[in-house]
């Protein structure tokens, strides 16, 4: 554990005036040491936009929200999310202009086909917990190169807990500790070794529980269930060993909902495939993860797979 506060500056010998630091430039600092290498300059400029995005997030809290449905799955969507979209796609189209965007409030283009880097945006997953005013609910940022999940901030605003990941750097969580101190805490992230199913802690979808998932739930034996809204922070709960197991039946996701996720878990040791064991695969026409999701702590996700198979046919499930 990596535990920033002034006195630690203090102690380098800065004055006391010098230490009366920010959170976000102790949080900066954190992250300057764990993301040393290659995708290092991403990942800081994906978490000074999550943090900003999470700033403008929250100052719509508390003020009327205008609620707007999606034709499709009708989604819900506020000012809010267009505005957090802009914010983020903005400054990593001027960061990484060469680099392609994939935004859940921005018209897709051809243009990111074209692209082997390829960034991923949900402004707002969890649109549900924020106009509700739950606090469950995260800004994701996520890089696919070549088709691959390779770098992940999940920002979640109303607690203030950062969730970041880059290929080969680890995966990392920082809170502040509302303490006299203020510090801000930073550790490493690993998942459970967790693998026999009846022990087990499942994290689910607040809104999205149907028959089929009880079949599921019933079939594979799990000992508890965990419900949140946001797919960033039910992985949080896998990354921070709340829970083993996540499991998203329908093809509704998409790719913007999964990959920050995606490469925070795999970083902390975990996996995360589709309900036949396959892996997700980014920047393709389709947005949509078409056959669901298992997100596991890797130790029996061949195991769940397989428990599921003849459930997904029970059901009238096939994998084209």
């Amino acid at each position: 554990m990596l535990t920033l506060t002034p006195e630690r500056f203090a102690s380098n010998g800065l004055s006391t005036d010098y230490c009366l630091l920010t959170t976000v430039y102790l949080s900066m600092s954190a992250l300057k040491e764990t993301s040393r290498g290659e995708y290092g300059n991403e990942l800081r400029a994906a978490v000074e936009l999550a943090r900003a995005a999470g700033a403008a997030a929250l100052s719509y809290q508390g003020g009327p929200l205008r609620v707007e449905h999606k034709e499709e799955f009708d989604e819900p969507v506020t000012q809010a999310d267009r505005a957090v979209n802009e914010l983020i796609v903005r400054g990593l189209a001027e960061a990484f202009p060469a680099d392609g965007i994939l935004a859940e409030e921005s018209a897709d283009t051809e243009r990111r086909l074209g692209c082997a880097r390829v960034w991923m945006v949900d402004p707002l997953d969890g649109t549900k917990g924020f106009i509700a005013g739950s606090g469950d609910y995260a800004v994701q940022i996520g890089l696919a190169v070549g088709g691959v999940a390779v770098l992940g901030v999940v920002y979640a605003p109303a607690t203030d807990v950062l969730y970041w990941a880059a290929r080969g750097h680890g995966a990392w969580v920082e809170r502040t500790i509302p303490d006299a101190e203020s510090r801000v805490v930073v550790e490493r992230l690993r998942v459970t070794a967790e693998a026999s199913l009846g022990q087990m802690r499942l994290a689910e979808s607040r809104s999205h529980r149907g028959p089929h998932m009880d079949t599921v739930v019933r079939a594979l034996g799990v000992r508890a269930e965990v419900k949140r809204h946001s797919v960033g922070i039910k992985v949080g709960l896998l990354v921070e060993r709340q829970a083993d197991l996540y499991i998203h039946l329908s093809g509704k996701t998409k790719q913007w909902d999964t990959c920050a996720p995606e490469a925070v878990l795999a970083e902390a040791g975990g996996r995360m495939t589709d309900l036949w064991g396959d892996p997700l695969v980014y920047n393709t026409p389709d947005v949509y993860n078409r056959h669901g999701l298992v997100a596991s702590n890797g130790a029996a996700h061949d195991l769940v797979v397989a428990r599921m198979r003849p459930l997904l046919e029970q059901f009238g499930r096939a994998r084209a």
